[in-house]
């Protein structure tokens, strides 16, 4: 049997195989009795149109795309991408839109990502990791491919931003260790080229008045385990750490147990990201649920709507909820107030706002 075709549906509507490719892809006007008599002979023959066939006719990749140029052991034990991919995904599923994602190995790699996505491969990015002065910004501009910037980016953009408050949780940590009684509280930051990574070491050296503590990881296990030991070394060590990452945090914990260290008695530990081993370590680890999925959809949201033309805009995503733990309080685990049998949790609200701007 063949293949039925555009051109049987077009047939069996009665109307011309650019009516049927109109109709279904929704970017020319088209009256809703005549979308209807498509849709309806459509289904009689049991016809979907194939991704090339919708990409030619609406002159689209039908694809996003995001780069990463990380290492691969941080992404495959990170618990906030795979997140932040679902909830892409949730949004373009809606859509039948593809999802490239690329891990690169370094700069010269990613341009030629990026370069290559602007000759039809992808209708847009989304930008993650973004760094201060972010050479990817201007170069995608140059380019002319639609982008979002997932993160606290302050430089000047026509492009559309997902941001979210990653300084307040950082605050709101430290002055629970406060109350605990810390008063030499260290900091083991992601790289500090990161947007990210600064606003949290910036909001941490705010709070405690200085950076004699601070010490920058890569958000692997292996810096969270040496930073940790570096930190464990001087002659007045801290007696709480915060770590800008559950794996990290999980390092550092290990290693302070490995040498003798009671947590949280002799050093409290504080991560970020809440991974989902955090709340069921033996003592459960106090971190910050940072809405990956709520990020990925707003993020896919706002692409969408810029491919379609629409002014960019900022949207910020009140999504952080840091969860206190057994690490840093032995009193927690008396006061659970969410599903983790031995948690309490704080947020600054869980609503989502918009604001448009012709940046």
């Amino acid at each position: 049997m063949s293949r039925t075709t555009i051109a049987d549906v077009a047939r069996e509507a009665g109307v011309t195989k650019a009516t049927v490719s109109h109709a279904m892809s929704g970017k020319r006007p088209i009256s809703d009795d005549t979308r209807a008599k498509v849709l309806a002979a459509a289904e009689r023959l049991n016809w979907v149109p194939s991704q090339s066939a919708r990409s030619l006719a609406t002159q689209t990749a039908n694809a996003i795309a995001v780069v990463l140029a990380r290492d691969p052991e941080v992404i495959a034990n990170d618990s906030f991408f795979p997140a932040f991919i679902a909830g892409v995904e949730s949004v373009l599923a809606e859509t039948e839109t593809a999802l490239i994602l690329q891990v690169v190995p370094d700069r010269a790699a990613e341009e030629r990502t990026y370069r290559a996505l602007s000759h039809g491969r992808a209708d847009g990015a989304l930008l993650l990791d973004l760094r201060t002065d972010d050479w990817r910004v201007p170069l995608l501009e140059e380019l002319g491919l639609p982008a979002v910037l997932v993160g606290a980016y302050e430089q000047p953009t026509r492009f559309s931003c997902v941001r979210t408050d990653d300084a307040e949780p950082v605050r709101e940590i430290i002055a629970h260790l406060r109350a605990q009684g810390h008063e030499r509280i260290a900091h083991v930051s992601g790289p500090l080229e990161y947007v990210h990574s600064r606003v949290r070491a910036d909001a941490y050296t705010d709070a405690v008045g200085t950076d004699a503590l601070l010490r920058e990881g890569d958000f692997t296990a292996a810096s969270g385990r040496a930073r940790t030991a570096e930190l464990l070394e001087l002659a007045d060590r801290p007696t709480a750490v915060l770590y800008s990452n559950d794996t990290m945090a999980i390092a550092g914990l290990s290693y302070a147990r490995s040498n003798g260290l009671s947590i949280p008695r002799d050093l409290a530990i504080a991560g970020f990201d809440d991974d989902h081993l955090s709340a069921h370590l033996s003592p459960a680890l106090t971190s910050v649920s940072s809405g990956p999925a709520a990020r990925g959809r707003a993020a896919a949201r706002l692409l969408q709507a810029d491919i379609l033309g629409s002014d960019p805009r900022t949207e910020v995503v009140d999504c952080n909820v840091v969860h206190f733990r057994e690490s840093t309080s032995t009193t927690t685990s008396s006061q659970s107030t969410t599903t983790s049998s031995q948690s309490t949790s704080t947020s600054t609200g869980t609503s989502t706002s918009t604001e448009s701007t012709t940046r």
